[in-house]
Order: C-alpha cells, then structure tokens, then sequence
C-alpha cells in the first residue's frame, strides 16, 4: 500500500463538470483572466466546442512559482489539482469548475493542443 499522494486523473477540462468535489485532476487550459484580488486564474478549453465550461484555479498556494508570462491571457498552462467546488453559471447556461492547484506551469510554445485533444480524448479524431 502507497502511503504518498494519490495520483491525478488526466482529462479534458470539459469533463470537469462530471467530477467529483475532491476529485484530484490534471488538465490544460488557456488562460482567459487571473485576478490578483482572488488569487485565481480563470481556464478554458472550448473542446469538444461549445462546451462553455470555465475552471476557476484557485493559485495562491503556488504563487510563488508563477511567472508573469504564465498568467498571460492566451497562454496554454498545465493544471494538478483538486475540484473543490462546481457552480452552475446563469445567462450562458455554463458550468464553473473551482479547483484548488497544486501545481500550474506553462504548456510551452511547442504545445499541439490538437494532438493532445485527441489523446486525451481516446484518440477518436
């Protein structure tokens, strides 16, 4: 019996929404906003499209090891964390994952964000 941490489960940030509060999960997303009030940084990933789902990355415990360029809107971050709440947002009809994060860092400019859609989602496409 492993007496570490428990591993985190790979997926779509899409697929949030159908996880469980405490679930430990690791995603790529594109930052939309960070609020320096809040400490979060707001995700998305709009695959498969339209599905209007936002991560909401709570980044004070790692907020020593962000950078400026890793908060630019745009950027495509790598997230370990844990689903800490879900919240179904009005208007829009979306849905808002907060997660609290372990672990943020770039996905580099060598990211084939396609690629890995198609891996991640069993490699259908």
């Amino acid at each position: 019996m492993s007496r570490g941490p428990l591993p985190s489960t790979l997926c779509l940030l899409s697929s949030l929404p159908y996880r469980s509060v405490g679930d430990k999960v690791r995603f790529l997303g594109c930052v939309g906003a960070y609020s320096t009030a809040m400490g979060s940084v707001s995700l998305a990933h709009d695959y498969p499209a339209n599905t209007n789902v936002t991560a909401v990355a709570d980044v004070n415990l790692v907020l020593e090891t962000l950078t400026h360029e890793t908060l630019q809107q745009g950027e495509w971050v790598n997230v370990v964390g844990y689903v800490t709440s879900l919240q179904r947002a009005t208007g829009k009809g979306g849905v808002k994952v907060h997660v609290q994060a372990l672990m943020l860092w770039s996905a580099g400019p060598a990211m084939d964000v396609a690629k890995y859609e198609c891996t991640v989602d069993g490699g259908l496409h």
